[in-house]
């Protein structure tokens, strides 16, 4: 069952108080495959979380007209996390900086990229949230084009569909379904508190072994135990 709006929103507000491995835990207690493989954050230490809005690109065939990058960037909705996908190319880009302008005055939270991206100086001095597969100079114009928007894609085996809820930080970039986003961000909010009672454990003096014993390491996602 998809979320409604309201709770989604709430899913997403608890989600940005945690970071990409809690949710990996939390997926991998669900037995669900999420991690972006291969796509990696351009702009250290920046985090991200939203909905996902789909951008899948092509070849261009025709070579004897002009073809723009793309034109899709009016319609994203503020709070999005665009997911483009170009097959993991390193060959020419999909992002830069007038995109990146466009989408900070717009309120997009970021941009996951499976493909390359440019102007890398300037979007970092921006401080906005980008994550690709790779770096080139190489503009896209006259090389790919804009195939669709709203579709499935798939990176290296994890289907993201257009609402799924994004999260990336320093670590990457992970799916979360969102029939099941309401339950991941309550397994990782479970992960982290485990991780921190295991913590402050052995910063009072026990040893690590018996404190990942007493609170649970092996099934961090579970509630706390009295």
């Amino acid at each position: 069952m998809t979320l409604p709006a309201p709770a989604l929103d709430d899913v997403i507000d608890r989600l940005r108080l945690t970071d990409t491995a809690a949710v990996s835990d939390a997926l991998d207690s669900l037995g669900i495959p999420g991690v972006l493989t291969g796509i990696a954050c351009r702009v250290p230490g920046v985090t991200m979380v939203g909905v996902a809005y789909t951008v899948t690109y092509g070849p261009v065939e025709d070579t004897t007209t002009f073809h723009n990058a793309a034109n899709y960037i009016d319609d994203v909705p503020a709070g999005a996390v665009i997911v483009v996908d170009n097959g993991g190319s390193l060959e020419c880009t999909n992002w830069g900086n007038i995109l990146t302008a466009v989408a900070m005055q717009r309120g997009v939270a970021g941009t996951v990229i499976h493909g390359s991206a440019r102007d890398i100086a300037e979007i970092r001095s921006r401080g906005y949230p980008l994550f690709s597969t790779g770096v080139s100079m190489v503009s896209g114009k006259n090389r790919v084009t804009l195939a669709a928007t709203g579709n499935d894609i798939d990176v290296h085996g994890v289907r993201v569909s257009p609402g799924d809820v994004i999260v990336a930080d320093d670590n990457g970039a992970i799916r979360i379904p969102r029939a099941i986003a309401e339950a991941v961000a309550e397994r990782a909010t479970q992960v982290d508190e485990t991780e921190r009672r295991i913590a402050d454990a052995v910063r009072a003096g026990a040893r690590l072994d018996r404190a990942r014993s007493e609170f649970g390491y092996a099934t961090p996602w579970e509630p706390a135990r009295p």
